[in-house]
C-alpha cells in the first residue's frame, strides 16, 4: 500500500512538528511517526467497511416501505440492484477486512457515526450516477464494480460531512486521504467474480521489513546530522538567511541530504526528483527552483567529499 514517497512525507510532517518543539523527545517522535502510519491503515478499513453500511440502510429503507398501510407496487418489488451489488457482497463476507476491522476496533456502529451514513446515502440514493445505475438494464460484475468505484469517486469520497467527522478523530487523516481513496479504488477494480471470504485486502507495507528500515533510518540519520547538515545549508545559502528560508524548504533539504549519504541503493535522481516532487506540496511555491538549485549544490559537494556512496551502476545519476 505504502510507497517510499509517502513514508517520506510522514518522515516531513513528523519532523516539521519535531523542530518546531522545544527540547523535543525524538523517540516520542518516532513513535508518533509508526502512530500516524497506522492511523492511515485505519482510514483505508473505514472507506472500505462504508460500503456495506450503505447497502444496510438501502436494505432497511425497502424492508420500511413494505410495512407502510398501502404499499405500491415498487415497495412491495423493489429494486435491489444496490443492496445485491456484487462488490458489496464481497467486502461483506471478508474475512481480512473483518479480521483487521475487530482487531483495530475499527467499525460505523455509534449514533454518530450512523447518522452520519444515513445521510452519506440519502445524498447517494438522489446523486445522478446512482439513479443511472439503478434504472439502467445492465446486471453484471463488471457494470457493478465501476459504479462502485465511480460513486466512491465522486460521491463518497467527497462528502463533505465525512470530510469534517475525518478531521475530528485525527490531525493526520486530512493528509491521508488521498492516498487512502486511491487505495480503497485500486482494491475495488482489483476484486473479480471468483473471489470470496478468503479475498485478500492491500496490506499497509509491499515489503514491512524494508519500508519500516528505511524511515527509521532516515529519520534518525536525519536528526543525529543535524548540526552537520546545518553547516551544509548554510554554506550553499550564503547568500540567504537562514532564519528566513522558510521551515519547511530547510527540513526538506535536510531529508534530501541524508537520503543521499544514507541509502547506497537510492539513485541520487530519484532522491533528488522525489524531494522537489514533495516541495511542490508541502512548501511554497517557489520552494521547487530553490530547493532544487541547493540541492544542485549539495550533491557536488558531498561527492567530492566522498560522502555520497552508491553501490550499483547508475545510480551516481
Amino acid at each position: 500500500m505504502l510507497n517510499r514517497r509517502h513514508l517520506r512525507i510522514k518522515a516531513l510532517q513528523i519532523l516539521y512538528a519535531f523542530y518546531q518543539t522545544e527540547d523535543a523527545d525524538y523517540a516520542k517522535s518516532e513513535k508518533e511517526l509508526f502512530a500516524s502510519i497506522e492511523k492511515m491503515y485505519d482510514l483505508y478499513i473505514y472507506f472500505l467497511l462504508i460500503f456495506e453500511e450503505l447497502g444496510d440502510f438501502s436494505n432497511e429503507r425497502i424492508e420500511d416501505r413494505k410495512l407502510r398501510k398501502r404499499p405500491s407496487d415498487h415497495d412491495l418489488n423493489p429494486n435491489r440492484k444496490f443492496v445485491d451489488n456484487r462488490i458489496i457482497s464481497i467486502l461483506k463476507i471478508n474475512n481480512e477486512l473483518k479480521a483487521k476491522s475487530e482487531s483495530r476496533k475499527i467499525d460505523w456502529n455509534s449514533a454518530v457515526k450512523k447518522d452520519l451514513l444515513k445521510k452519506m446515502f440519502l445524498a447517494v440514493s438522489e446523486s445522478e450516477i446512482y439513479e443511472s445505475y439503478m434504472n439502467n438494464d445492465e446486471n453484471d460484475f463488471a457494470d457493478d464494480k465501476n459504479f462502485l468505484v465511480e460513486l466512491f469517486k465522486t460521491e463518497i469520497a467527497n462528502f463533505g460531512l465525512l470530510h469534517d467527522f475525518l478531521e475530528d478523530e485525527t490531525i493526520y487523516w486530512q493528509d491521508d486521504i488521498d492516498l487512502v481513496c486511491s487505495m480503497v479504488i485500486k482494491t475495488l477494480r482489483g476484486f473479480n467474480e471468483k473471489d470470496d471470504e478468503y479475498t485478500n485486502i492491500l496490506p499497509l507495507y509491499k515489503d514491512e521489513e524494508d519500508e519500516v528500515r528505511f524511515v527509521e533510518c532516515l529519520m534518525r540519520n536525519i536528526v543525529d546530522n543535524d548540526n552537520e547538515n546545518n553547516d551544509l545549508i548554510d554554506k550553499l545559502t550564503k547568500n540567504w538567511d537562514l532564519e528566513r528560508i522558510a521551515k519547511m524548504d530547510i527540513i526538506i533539504l535536510k531529508m534530501a541530504i541524508t537520503e543521499l549519504c544514507v541509502f547506497p541503493s537510492i539513485p541520487v535522481k530519484v532522491s533528488l526528483n522525489e524531494y522537489i516532487e514533495i516541495a511542490k506540496f508541502y512548501s511554497s511555491p517557489q520552494s521547487k527552483v530553490f530547493i532544487n538549485g541547493v540541492l544542485d549544490k549539495s550533491i557536488i559537494v558531498l561527492q567530492n567529499e566522498g560522502k555520497i556512496k552508491k553501490t550499483g551502476r547508475g545510480l551516481l545519476t
